[in-house]
């Protein structure tokens, strides 16, 4: 069943505010329950990869489920979709985004919105969200060629395991970027840093796309054989 473009932002709006939701309040619960960080950061990480497989499944049928405009962008890219319907999906994410991370304040009893003092910055931190985007673009293109039923499963665990191999903790996502800058809490960034993220990110998902654009491609010869 097709889903008109109202129903389809909704459920970028959704899953992202979802999403952000996720990633704050779990990080504002970890922060609370120990003063261990690493233990808190596994604490913030399950969750996210958790939910990341729920939101995929029950809304990916509707909208495909990016909830992230560097994912949006790697199907513009790819003429998955239209350039106008692209950037509606891009405001419509970064407004779930922005309220998930209100909502989640609200529900800890914090000021709705913050201003994050959290320092993410530094050539480490730019070329882990780099990695970051780029391997989850490498997942998603991938998994929807080979496995398209696992993707959910396939995004959930990239998350989780890149929250722990990126020195940035993986935003890999704009949209998640520009509302952790209203949440001075565990997840937090510094507005001033959101910038190059975004760049980062937006680099490592065009690099995704022109890598798997010849990666995923059969050579003449071998589409020749498999005819034959």
């Amino acid at each position: 069943m097709a889903f008109d473009l109202s129903r389809r932002l909704a459920a970028e709006a959704l899953g992202t505010a979802f999403l952000v939701g996720t990633v704050v309040g779990s990080g504002i619960m970890a922060d609370r329950l120990t003063d261990d960080v690493a233990l808190a950061l596994l604490g913030n990480t399950i969750p996210t990869g958790a939910i990341l497989v729920v939101l995929i499944t029950i809304l990916g049928p509707i909208s495909g489920a990016h909830f992230n405009p560097a994912v949006t962008l790697a199907f513009a890219m790819r003429r998955d979709i239209v350039p106008g319907e692209a950037a509606l999906y891009a405001a419509f994410q970064i407004a779930g985004g922005l309220a998930g991370s209100i909502v989640a304040h609200a529900m800890f009893e914090l000021p709705l919105v913050q201003i994050s003092e959290t320092v993410r910055t530094g050539s480490g931190q730019w070329i882990a969200e780099v990695v970051a985007t780029f391997g989850l673009v490498c997942t998603i293109l991938a998994g929807i060629r080979f496995r398209a039923d696992a993707v959910p499963w396939l995004v959930g665990l990239y998350i989780t395991a890149a929250y722990w191999f990126t020195a940035s903790t993986s935003f890999a996502n704009p949209a998640v970027a520009i509302a952790r800058a209203i949440s001075d809490t565990f997840a937090g960034i510094r507005p001033i840093d959101v910038p190059v993220f975004i760049l980062a990110e937006a680099l490592g998902a065009a690099l995704a796309v022109a890598l798997m654009a010849w990666l995923l491609s059969a050579s003449t010869r071998s589409a020749e054989a498999a005819a034959e």
